[in-house]
């Protein structure tokens, strides 16, 4: 969702700001491509690779994603079309695939209807009924790829069954041009109170797509209300100097800006810590204290990942606390 609102956002600056004399100037596609890129892949193909080597020395990974179709598969963000292609280690990566597929089609998907339904004109009636049309993508391959026999089931991981989660974010896009206010604290509360029916029975079991249709629907309609919840107080009418100001003071605070700024390379090397931390405390899966296995895998992920985002950012940053500042 937090990618939906800041990449489609250019694209709503775009029609917000054309004149009647003056075509809408969107984002260049060259560009944008290449920030993508260097933004994602340094730190993605050296958590990759490292993973791979890492198991070159272990034996107790899985028969899956093994050799090099596998290597290539994980670099190539592909690993998800298919079953048995998620590297041990490596299992979080159905979500790139998934992000990286938004990225692709955003620019497309901006420009008709932006250009085509819009006509480059501010008509922010036009942008949310495409993009509430858009919304519904994943219900319903939801239903599809339940329903239907034959079909693959990998299928439920693919990109458009989390694409209203990125549309989300760009209706939020939208939103911040015509809403005025969103109180951080009925918003922060909604989400941790879905948060929390997440991972009760409603929801099915504890994975990301449960195998019933109904829970499916159910625990992406609560994730969704989740991002909405924690990202919309930020996007939307932000209070500066109120009391209702907290959320957006708590998140923009030098620690949180901190862990931010590393927040994708924690995201990238967790999974792999997550398993020298089960061997170092002697857990198997599903077994032992969830809160020590959080705080350990936590406390080495903070500072590998940090180690990761030293090496990449030169790549592709120029100064990213001040364009943070900016962004907020």
């Amino acid at each position: 969702m937090l990618s939906g609102f800041l990449l489609f956002s250019p694209w709503v600056r775009a029609l917000h700001d054309a004149r009647a004399d003056a075509p809408a100037k969107y984002p260049p596609l060259g560009r944008y491509a290449w920030h993508r890129a260097r933004r994602i892949l340094p730190a993605y193909w050296l958590t990759v690779i490292a993973v791979y080597v890492i198991f070159l020395f272990r034996t107790d990974t899985s028969e899956f994603g093994q050799g090099w179709s596998g290597l290539l598969r994980n670099l190539t963000f592909t690993q998800v079309y298919g079953l048995g292609h998620l590297h041990t280690g490596l299992t979080q990566m159905w979500s790139m695939a998934a992000e990286v597929a938004y990225y692709v089609a955003l620019p497309a998907v901006a420009w008709l209807i932006a250009h085509l339904a819009c006509r480059g004109r501010w008509r922010p009636d036009l942008l949310l009924v495409c993009l509430g049309a858009l919304l519904l993508i994943s219900p319903i391959w939801t239903v599809v790829t339940h329903g239907s026999a034959g079909i693959d089931f990998t299928a439920r991981l693919w990109p458009p069954a989390f694409a209203s989660w990125f549309v989300g974010g760009m209706i939020l896009a939208v939103l911040a041009r015509l809403v005025t206010s969103w109180p951080a604290l009925p918003s922060v509360g909604a989400a941790v109170i879905a948060f929390v029916i997440s991972g009760g029975a409603i929801a099915g079991e504890p994975t990301i797509v449960p195998l019933e249709t109904g829970a499916a629907l159910v625990k992406h309609t609560l994730y969704l209300v989740v991002a909405v919840g924690l990202i919309a107080p930020l996007a939307i009418g932000r209070d500066a100097g109120t009391a209702d100001d907290w959320w957006s003071r708590f998140c923009g605070s030098r620690p949180m800006v901190w862990l931010g700024e590393i927040s994708y390379e924690f995201f990238l090397v967790h999974v792999m810590v997550l398993e020298f931390v089960m061997d170092l405390l002697g857990y198997s899966v599903f077994t032992g204290s969830t809160a020590a296995a959080f705080l350990v895998t936590s406390a080495i992920s903070v500072p590998v990942a940090w180690v990761l985002h030293r090496i990449t950012a030169p790549l592709w940053r120029v100064s990213p606390r001040r364009d943070f500042r900016t962004r907020r």
